[in-house]
């Protein structure tokens, strides 16, 4: 990081922000990069995806629950925190609430007196990793879903989550709205506007009162957005900003895949997919876990563009993470580490005929120091810079990172990095938006000298980092 002195040096002398930038909460967000979903509710003992909403309370019956055992699975696999589906579609909570029946508190395990929502956010407190909840504005089992009472209940219902369980990292808002279903015994089909139903200004504000610095996720963000689709791949480009605006269950997939170059919002993406088939445990997909290569290539087209990698986990019928899910997890944590222990960037010495205002302040050195809010920018007018980094050694390579120095927004537009070989500079990677983070993989090189190209631009870059790795495996 770098100290106090050091920025107070800066300001005055920095870039000016360039057009939608990061709350704090938003910054918070986008150095999690990888954390977890658990989905788990009846579906898990109906071996359903979407319960309908008529089971009843007995149905869920954890034979050897263990929320350390989950946690614990998720933190070796280098997950920074993870997101309980406290009520899914099928309207059952996990949690003793007070405004419905439909709960944990008539179940039959731990005699009516459990909370699955409090020993998950426990578990996570005592393992270091943050809490997030997920809350399903459809309801299949109320009553009165589709009519204004709902509304309230659901207000009620998050109340209770985000007043009640410790600090809450990100709230998931998912958007599917309406259908068939129990509905309090009436069954039937009961459609929602879901542009004015839920009257979402007034419930996000909600959030805003008890969880400030939480992330609120859906099709409209207004904090964090999907990716459009359940694969767990962001496009590419991966923009951070979106001008278009949408509801959540209602938006363009093209947009939230690829965002959009200049948009008024700063809304970055989330890549939500399951480490298996279904997003609920089914044991017939015992053997259809994702391998830890897989997860990798997900990895890269997920962080690796700039989003963020959410991914699911779901505890079986004992209440546990299989054995095979954790299995993997650790494996593919394994192949992280063996790639990004080492940066070997970092022995570097980095120049440039472009600096600001040739302050050190600014210099390339601050791409190899390690620190993420350090950067190499140039003068205002000087939108097409050039860093070559030169190494004592020479380094062997497939892996490249860069970053972007947020505060300032996403201001590169187009980049490149080169390789020096028998004298001469060779394009080994380029691309659009960088963001958060952007990875390259190519193929293994050595070399002493690499260059980064940035531009043309609107306005200076501000590039806090330029990392190279080696992939044995590659």
């Amino acid at each position: 990081m770098a100290t106090d002195r050091e920025r107070e040096a800066r300001a005055g002398k920095e870039p000016k922000p360039y057009g939608a930038t990061p709350s704090e909460r938003q910054l918070r967000w986008h150095g999690l990069e990888f954390y977890g979903f658990l989905h788990f509710t009846v579906n898990t003992f109906t071996n359903k995806e979407w319960g309908f909403g008529d089971e009843t309370p007995a149905t869920f019956a954890p034979t050897a629950f263990d929320a350390a055992q989950i946690v614990d699975a998720a933190a070796r696999g280098g997950m920074a925190g993870l997101i309980l589906t406290c009520k899914h579609h099928d309207g059952f909570c996990l949690w003793p609430s007070r405004f419905t029946e439909h709960s944990v508190k008539n179940s039959p395990w731990k005699r009516g007196k459990g909370d699955v929502v409090r020993d998950i956010s426990r578990a996570c407190e005592a393992r270091g990793l943050k809490f997030g909840v997920y809350l399903s504005p459809w309801d299949r089992n109320h009553a009165e879903y589709g009519r204004a009472a709902y509304v309230n209940y659901y207000r009620e219902q998050l109340r209770e989550l985000l007043s009640e369980y410790g600090p809450i990292f990100e709230v998931w808002f998912d958007g599917a709205n309406g259908g068939d279903g129990f509905y309090g015994g009436s069954g039937g089909r009961r459609e929602i506007d879901r542009h004015t139903y839920y009257d979402w200004e007034h419930t996000w504000q909600i959030v805003r009162g008890l969880q400030p610095l939480a992330c609120m996720f859906s099709d409209a963000g207004p904090d964090v957005r999907w990716v459009g689709n359940e694969d767990g791949v962001a496009g590419d480009p991966c923009w951070h900003t979106i001008g278009a605006q949408f509801v959540p269950g209602e938006a363009d997939c093209k947009v939230l895949n690829e965002g959009q170059r200049g948009g008024a919002q700063w809304l970055p993406a989330e890549c939500d997919v399951s480490i298996r088939p279904g997003w609920f445990y089914h044991a017939a997909e015992d053997d259809k876990v994702r391998s830890p290569e897989n997860l990798l290539d997900l990895y890269y087209r997920s962080v690796g563009r700039g989003g963020s990698f959410l991914l699911n986990l779901p505890p079986d019928t004992r209440g546990r993470i299989h054995e095979n899910d954790a299995r993997s997890l650790l494996g593919f944590r394994a192949r992280l580490t063996e790639i990004f222990a080492t940066d070997l960037a970092r022995g570097g010495r980095a120049t440039s005929g472009a600096v600001r205002g040739t302050d050190p302040l600014f210099g390339p050195g601050n791409l190899v120091d390690g620190k993420a809010d350090t950067y190499w920018a140039s003068d205002d007018g000087v939108t097409t810079a050039e860093a070559v980094v030169e190494f004592p050694a020479p380094v062997t390579f497939n892996v490249a990172r860069l970053r972007e120095y947020l505060p300032l927004g996403q201001r590169v537009e187009r980049w490149a990095l080169d390789v020096e070989a028998d004298g001469a500079w060779r394009e080994y990677a380029q691309g659009t938006a960088i963001g958060n983070q952007r990875l390259a993989r190519g193929a293994t090189c050595t070399t002493k000298r690499v260059r980064l190209r940035v531009g043309p631009a609107p306005v200076c870059p501000a590039m806090s980092e330029l990392a190279l790795f080696y992939d044995p495996r590659s």
